[in-house]
This record gives C-alpha cells, structure tokens and sequence, in this order.
C-alpha cells in the first residue's frame, strides 16, 4: 500500500513538473496533482495495456515512438476526466507523457534501491 501510495506521488511530482516547464499542460494544485496521480494509475493499469495491444502494429512500424502518444493519450484522458488538470495539444500531451515518464523512471530507480537495502 505505501509502495502505491508513492508512486501516487511520483506521477503527481512528474505531472506537476510538466505543468511548471510545458507550456499547453496546467494544473490548479497539489490536490489535483494528487488525484490526478491517482487516476494516471488507474487508467496506466486498466486502459493503457488495451490501447498499447490495439496499436501494437503501430508501435511496431514506429520502432515504439507511438508509445509516446499512447502516454500522451492516457494524460489527456486523465485531464478530460479531472477539471484543473489541463493539457491543450498534441504535443504538450507528448512533452508532459516525456517528462512523466522520466520522473516516474526516476522514482522506480529510487523505489527500487530504497528495496534492496531493506533486504540486506
């Protein structure tokens, strides 16, 4: 549950970073940042692995660059689904999916490590 509960945060950091350095994506505040960290999980877990089979050919022939746009499209998802999340075009979605997507790794790598030690 903490484990859950911290990569909640991550995707609240990430998306709140996004909103700081791309303009087109915007957020009202930590409240919403949360929820919408809350939701990007939900919809990562339940719609993204749909689409992500959907388009598999694509994402083939694309050498796996399409998988940007499948992030970029479960963040606009999130933000039609939450009013002070906001992501206006294409590549704002695309930017904001990058950004994300690099704290989120960021996050995994710190997650991870703070595991190990644990163990020793």
């Amino acid at each position: 549950m903490i484990r859950f509960i911290l990569r909640v945060l991550i995707a609240a950091a990430g998306l709140w970073l996004a909103a700081r350095i791309i303009p087109g994506v915007t957020a009202d505040g930590w409240k919403t940042l949360i929820i919408a960290g809350f939701l990007l999980g939900i919809v990562n877990a339940i719609v993204r692995p749909v689409v992500t089979v959907l388009t598999f050919p694509l994402t083939i022939v694309t050498l796996g660059l399409f998988l940007l746009v499948v992030n970029a499209a479960m963040i606009g998802l999130v933000a039609w689904f939450l009013d002070g999340l906001a992501v206006n075009g294409l590549w704002a979605g695309i930017q904001a999916a990058v950004v994300t997507g690099i704290v989120s790794w960021i996050g995994q790598v710190l997650l991870g490590d703070a595991q190990n030690k644990a163990r020793e």
